[in-house]
């Protein structure tokens, strides 16, 4: 028993390392402006909750995992219509008094 122990630890604990390696590399990644950038024009309310709170380390791996996700032939989310109103229509709605 001792002998499978002494034969196994060493592959067991290399195969453990790379494992671990693997996990740490996207937190030692450094977030581009690009990323900062379509992280701002896609993030998500919670995303943006999870910015203020947590910091961007949090809030890029969060945004990272969800667009991991999502499926590649998925479009991006539509843009918030812009709504443009004139300051005649304001006025015709309100209540005179």
């Amino acid at each position: 028993m001792v002998a499978l122990i002494v034969i196994l630890f060493p592959p067991l604990l290399i195969a453990f390392l790379l494992v671990m390696e693997r996990v740490e590399e996207p937190l030692r990644r450094q977030t581009s402006p690009r990323e900062v950038e379509a992280f701002l024009d896609t993030a998500t309310p919670g995303e943006v909750g999870t910015l203020a709170s947590s910091g961007i380390r949090r809030a890029m791996s969060r945004w990272r995992a969800r667009r991991r996700r999502r499926p590649r032939n998925m479009t991006p989310p539509a843009q918030p219509a812009v709504l443009d109103f004139d300051s005649t229509h304001g006025e015709e709605d309100r209540d005179p008094d």
